[in-house]
């Protein structure tokens, strides 16, 4: 193994730099660190809510950016994706190092894992040769010291010169230090020796870069040694062409020298002087060990036997929660309660004596009204739903749920194709198929990845129709959701399996870190929960507007006419359903929550039999993606492969509708 040299300084041209830079942009904090490490919950703690999401320029990849204040002072906070390695080897580790380049002098709060300090040291040592102002936010102390594997961290700030506190995020235990702490850092005092033919090759790429760089010299030769080809924009416009060219020779002549691959040694290096450091450090004396039924819990979740009546007990809860409380309480007394009993009266009051003309009556309040039937849609039906589940998820997302989840069903889940990692984009499905769509890239391989979405846009409803859903089930009785949800899952097997056959490629290995199972921490809930809700105010209720639009126009020029009736043949004799579904199917393709509203409304309003809501409901749920998620999965996958979804979803859909419809009119089942 290359030798191992004390921790020392970096070059003190680079901290001179790095210290001038700093004080030009000292408001400026860049949060980092590995996936599951509580860094949104970091953020959210210093901000005090989610602020300001957007897509890294070029990119599909979400940062956050939100503001913190401490003592009068005034902090821009951004939010980078989780990352294993600051030498891009994705567009998530690739977006995270670009911010850091193009934001010089901002301070860097690295957020570490405390029962994983190896791999959250990889970052800590990448961060130390970009020569950022540094601190650490080791989070999760609790359950390391718990576990017996907490570091000593007065030790860790001797060795490399940089702040190291301990946190709980998700009950802000040491997070109101850190912006204090960061006003007064400097970079690490880390330097790592990885060899002599290597630190030969990084003191040349040194002397052929630019006199000023964005971060530390021996940070960027590094890269550039290990074959970062991300790097070509900046070297385009930084470095002169004959610069590049010699650049090119040095790495290939250290390339030859080595013998391997120079990123797997410069790993290897680094992880055998993090193993060396923590040995050196040791651990905090380990508390008594006592009965500990969260991991006793958390075993039984996962396993393939006993893990299903605790799924099964889950979605009892989650029916009970969201489709008997939130669509059924909540939803009666919004929509009975306020908008049919005060606001749509008091409107219709209003307008026959200041505005009496049958027209503008009719565009607020007729039967395509923006507030009778825009903004009871979206307030009074679809969004006590979506509250209630939102809320849900939240507590499973937080408890640790979820990736045991992933385990238990991986075997299933290799019957199409996939592992059991696919269950987390679907679970994410039941949020927002359009987002989740976008998560699959988390899947290895292209068949995965095609697959998971086919089904996302098939049969996984979003929160606010599945809430719909649940509600206009509970309504019917349990054999109505039983059939629903066997059918549902039934489609979604037989088309994935279908699926694995027919599309080619190779399915990837299961790997995923499985994190502790905690109580949800109710503020952190709350934060989380009431951002959500902003999402779905700004992004659904415009789209509900404009969907009661195109509604209200169509009605006045006579199209929902034509159109009942050309869709009769499929609506009224394959599915029995009253010619007036076919508002709910059409405007569904717009928004499926809001197809999913309409059929709520016409059951409330005695216009469907059991029967018919259970075939309605299957049909809709089944029903081609709507805009949004089309559009992604053109962005995703290509034009062809999104139209290809959508002309095998539509007529599968009603043919399903078809064999429900029936198949229970010949069993005598009316539920």
């Amino acid at each position: 193994m290359p030798e191992m040299l004390p921790l020392e300084a970096g070059p003190e041209e680079g901290m001179r730099a790095a210290t001038k830079a700093a004080e030009a942009a000292a408001t400026t904090v860049i949060l980092v660190g590995n996936p599951n490490v509580g860094k949104s919950v970091v953020f959210g703690t210093l901000t005090g809510r989610y602020v300001n999401v957007s897509n890294y320029p070029g990119t599909t990849v979400e940062i956050t950016r939100g503001e913190a204040r401490e003592s009068g002072a005034v902090y821009e906070v951004i939010d980078t994706p989780g990352v294993y390695s600051l030498l891009p080897m994705s567009e998530d580790e690739r977006v995270t190092r670009d911010i850091l380049m193009r934001e010089p002098g901002a301070r860097v709060l690295q957020v570490c894992d405390a029962k994983n300090m190896r791999r959250s040291l990889m970052i800590t040592v990448q961060l130390s040769e970009m020569e950022v102002p540094l601190v650490l936010a080791v989070n999760m102390a609790d359950e390391a010291r718990e576990g017996g594997v907490m570091p000593r961290l007065e030790f860790l700030e001797e060795r490399l010169g940089v702040p190291a506190v301990p946190t709980v995020a998700v009950r802000k235990k040491g997070t109101d230090r850190l912006l204090s702490l960061l006003d007064r850092t400097t970079p690490a005092a880390v330097r790592v020796h990885y060899g002599d033919r290597i630190e030969e090759a990084i003191a040349r790429m040194e002397a052929l870069l630019p006199r000023e760089t964005p971060v530390g010299k021996r940070a960027l030769a590094l890269m550039l040694l290990c074959g970062d080809d991300s790097l070509a924009p900046w070297l385009a416009e930084s470095v002169p062409g004959p610069r590049v060219r010699e650049m090119n020779a040095v790495r290939n002549q250290l390339t030859e020298s080595v013998g391997e691959d120079i990123a797997y040694r410069v790993n290897m290096v680094r992880l055998f002087w993090i193993d060396r450091l923590l040995g050196e450090l040791g651990r905090e004396p380990a508390p008594p060990q006592g009965r500990d039924f969260a991991h006793w819990f958390g075993r039984l979740a996962m396993d393939p036997v006993y893990g299903i009546p605790v799924l099964a007990a889950v979605l009892f809860l989650a029916y009970e929660f969201v489709g008997v409380f939130g669509a059924g309480t909540l939803v009666d007394l919004l929509q009975e309660g306020l908008f049919r009993k005060w606001i749509v009266p008091a409107v219709a009051w209003a307008m026959d004596r200041v505005l009496p003309w049958p027209i503008a009556r009719d565009f607020l309040v007729g039967p395509y009204g923006m507030i009778s039937m825009a903004l009871s849609y979206a307030i009074a039906i679809v969004l006590p739903i979506v509250g209630t589940f939102f809320l849900g998820f939240g507590i499973l997302e937080d408890s640790g749920y979820l990736p045991r989840l992933a385990v238990m069903v991986d075997k299933l889940f290799k019957k199409i194709g996939c592992n059991g990692k696919a269950v987390l984009p679907m679970i994410l499905g039941l949020g927002c198929d359009t987002m989740a769509t976008l998560t699959t890239r988390i899947l290895e391989t292209r068949k995965e990845r095609v697959i998971v979405t086919l089904l996302l846009a098939l049969g996984v409803p979003c929160s606010a129709q599945l809430g719909v859903i649940l509600g206009m089930l509970a309504s019917v009785g349990p054999a109505a959701t039983v059939t629903w949800l066997a059918l549902l899952l039934g489609v979604i097997l037989l088309v994935g399996y279908l699926a694995a056959k027919v599309i080619p490629g190779e399915s990837s290995d299961f790997i995923l870190e499985i994190p502790p199972i905690r109580w949800p921490q109710l503020g952190n809930l709350a934060v989380k929960t009431m951002a959500r809700i902003e999402w779905y105010l700004r992004e659904a209720v415009p789209l509900f507007l404009v969907g009661t639009l195109i509604l209200f126009v169509a009605d006045r020029m006579g199209w929902l006419l034509w159109i009942q009736k050309a869709g009769e043949p499929l609506i009224v004799r394959l599915l029995d359903l009253p010619p007036k579904t076919t508002e709910a199917f059409l405007i569904g393709f717009l928004r499926r929550d809001y197809g999913a509203a309409g059929l709520y409304d016409m059951a409330k309003a005695g216009m469907l039999t059991h029967l018919q809501i259970v075939v309605s409901l299957i049909t809709i749920t089944l029903f081609i993606p709507c805009l949004a998620n089309l559009l992604v999965i053109v962005k995703e996958h290509g034009a062809k492969v999104a139209a290809g979804m959508a002309l095998f979803i539509f007529p599968f859909a009603v043919l399903v509708g078809a064999v429900v419809n029936f198949a229970a009119r010949w069993l005598g089942v009316r539920f």
